[in-house]
This record gives structure tokens, C-alpha cells and sequence, in this order.
């Protein structure tokens, strides 16, 4: 497992944003407090964006949310957020997206990628099996295993391109 430390975290006032979700269908269970979008569902809170084919989402007794995003066939789902404090964008897709209100989290599961953009410049792009993205704690750890059934490694590798910084960009 690679532990990749972040520099600026996730735009913070995105946490105080309400979430809005588009989708063509919706299935809500009032019930359990759980709500399923199906067809080009696309879920933005503040400058997260999520889009994926179905979002399966849940409210706990708190009023936290968590979500988990599922992509159509031959598809990845897919997420954009902007970075506290500086033109810098992060962007990820995966074949499950897992968002997490409560502890700020979101994991990107199977078949992963992240990437970050200074501005519109890719810097860095990152893939494995397992990406979590702690927003409070600004760290990712990625886990190149794939586990098959059974609970046996396949052997996979985190793989990760990272762009030298801009002296100028560096500067306060």
C-alpha cells in the first residue's frame, strides 16, 4: 500500500453545501432514510461532482450522508473537487465510488484512478485497486491488491506519475 500525503485538502466549505442529485429515475424508502437514483445520475455538493449510471444514497439518524456511485457498462464511475485554497482540481474514477459525509471520505474502488490538475494542467495521476482520500487528514493510501475470492492477492501495483512542482507555483 502507497501513502501519498496531499498538500491542500478538499474545498471545505463543500461539507456545509447541500447535496443535489439528478437522475432520471428515483426509488425513495422513507422508511430506512434511503433514496436510489438510476440513469445518468449526477450528484453535486458545493465542487464535488459525482456522476455514475445509479447512487445509492443513505441519511443517518445525524443527518450524514453516505453514498455509493455505480457506473453503467464498460464505464467508471467518476468524481471532480476543487482544492481549499488554490486552482487546483482533483478528479477520480472507479468501477464503485463509496462517499462517506461522516468522515469526510471517499473511496474509489476497483480499477482506480486519480488524477490532480493545477488549473487545467494534469499533474499527477495515481491508479490501483483501492484509492481512499481522507479529506480531513489530506492523505490518500492506494492498494494495488486485487482480492479474488478466497482472500488471495493477485499481485497487482499501485502505479503513480507525479509532476515536479513549479518553483513558481511554490511561492506564497
Amino acid at each position: 500500500m502507497a501513502i501519498v500525503p496531499v498538500a491542500a485538502s478538499a474545498e471545505k466549505a463543500d461539507r456545509d453545501k447541500p447535496t443535489n442529485i439528478e437522475a432520471d429515475t428515483l426509488v425513495h424508502d422513507e422508511l430506512r432514510q434511503v433514496s436510489i437514483f438510476t440513469g445518468h445520475a449526477v450528484l453535486t455538493r458545493g465542487t464535488m461532482v459525482m456522476r455514475g449510471e445509479r447512487i445509492e444514497m443513505r441519511e443517518d439518524i445525524d443527518g450524514y450522508q453516505f453514498g455509493t456511485l455505480f457506473p453503467g457498462p464498460n464505464r467508471r464511475a467518476f468524481f471532480r473537487q476543487k482544492r481549499e485554497g488554490n486552482d487546483e482540481f482533483m478528479e477520480g474514477e472507479a468501477l464503485r465510488i463509496e462517499f462517506d459525509g461522516k468522515a469526510d471520505r471517499i473511496k474509489l474502488i476497483d480499477t482506480a484512478e486519480v488524477r490532480r490538475y493545477r488549473g487545467s494542467v494534469l499533474n499527477d495521476t495515481m491508479t490501483g485497486q483501492l484509492i481512499i482520500y481522507e479529506n480531513l487528514t489530506d492523505v490518500f493510501s492506494i492498494d494495488g491488491q486485487r482480492t479474488e475470492a478466497g482472500g488471495k492477492s493477485s499481485g497487482g501495483r499501485v502505479k503513480a506519475v507525479l509532476a515536479p512542482r513549479s518553483k513558481t507555483l511554490d511561492k506564497p
